[in-house]
């Protein structure tokens, strides 16, 4: 605790002589702990730690130090949500289900946990970003609409008061939805060149952490979408697949920059999360979506074994012949063992 403020001293020029100032930074250390034992790091080749250090608090610390001067919640941000797979052997339909409610409630609880060791608790601010990239993966937009509403109720009827969202539609608003995307761009985005040079220099042994994320993010992205295209109803042969999947996936990542610079930039105070793993120090924080390591919900399907949820692929639950269970409206929800 005390090495990590000294770095927050040194390099944000706070004055914590204080006891008052020590005991705001012990909290603020605390509140970051419990986001920390969910957190999801790239660990590979050494370039992270496997238990958080001062460098993993140091990017963070100084947001939650500010709320806590404020006596305000502390604001988190998270890029998530997006819209259901559009590969019907991963997911039980476009509408989300169990899978979305779990992991909503999951995050609500996180809040809940910060609140009962600092008063004005925290809120997760989630940024759907489905309506940024749909065109690009095979979303419809008729479905993002309906995925981003059924969300909004959720969150509505089971009470998750610490969660909010925001979409696309809401800054460009009277738009169509192409022109949002173009707009996005426009004002945050940059030349997909820029982003292949990141890719390339990414693989090389003295790459720098930015570059290596890029093609960490590229390598990710080409799997999901060459995943999400691999169903019964496919006519394209598997290297036509992964092609148009490497190609697709740059669209994908210069999108999802833009949306992530439009993110910095109307939510300069909020902490950052991420889905994706992170690396020791940097300015976003991996985390989970629920207590088991698994896959997104929108990429599949919960799974109840015994009271315990985990998610899966549709069709990893249905090789474990596990029951398919329909909720109150008669649609698909989750799968039981």
């Amino acid at each position: 605790m005390e090495l990590t403020i000294n770095m927050i001293k040194k390099n944000n020029d706070y004055n914590i002589c204080s006891l008052n100032s020590e005991l705001v930074y012990q909290k603020a250390h605390d509140i970051l702990t419990t986001i920390m034992e969910f957190r999801i790091t790239e660990d590979k080749k050494g370039i992270s730690c496997t238990i958080p250090c001062n460098s993993c608090y140091q990017p963070h610390i100084p947001k939650i130090v500010q709320a806590i001067e404020k006596e305000q919640p502390v604001l988190f941000v998270l890029p998530a949500f997006p819209g259901k797979s559009p590969n019907p052997q991963k997911v039980l339909g476009s509408l989300p289900d169990m899978a979305e409610r779990y992991s909503l409630q999951f995050l609500n609880g996180l809040c809940q946990s910060i609140q009962k060791i600092y008063a004005p608790g925290a809120r997760i601010l989630i940024c759907s970003d489905g309506r940024v990239f749909s065109n690009v993966i095979g979303m419809k937009d008729s479905d993002i609409t309906a995925y981003q509403k059924e969300i909004d109720s959720i969150i509505s009827r089971y009470q998750l008061t610490h969660i909010s969202t925001f979409h696309l539609d809401q800054l460009y608003e009277g738009d169509n939805f192409e022109n949002m995307r173009l707009e996005l761009l426009e004002t945050f985005g940059k030349p997909i060149s820029v982003l292949k040079d990141k890719v390339s220099r990414g693989t090389e042994e003295n790459a720098s952490r930015e570059d290596k994320e890029a093609n960490r993010m590229y390598k990710g992205i080409t799997r999901f979408l060459f995943e999400d295209s691999i169903h019964p109803e496919q006519i394209k042969s598997r290297a036509g697949i992964q092609k148009d999947a490497k190609k697709r996936a740059y669209r994908v990542i210069q999108l999802s920059n833009a949306w992530s610079e439009l993110i910095a930039s109307e939510f300069p105070e909020y902490v950052r999360l991420s889905i994706h793993p992170q690396t020791c120090g940097d300015i976003k924080l991996g985390i989970k979506l629920s207590t088991e390591n698994s896959i997104t919900p929108w990429h599949g399907v919960a799974l109840n074994r015994n009271g315990r949820i985990v998610f899966m692929k549709r069709f990893e639950a249905e090789k474990l012949n596990a029951r398919l269970i329909y909720d109150e409206n008669g649609r698909p929800d989750y799968y039981e063992l």
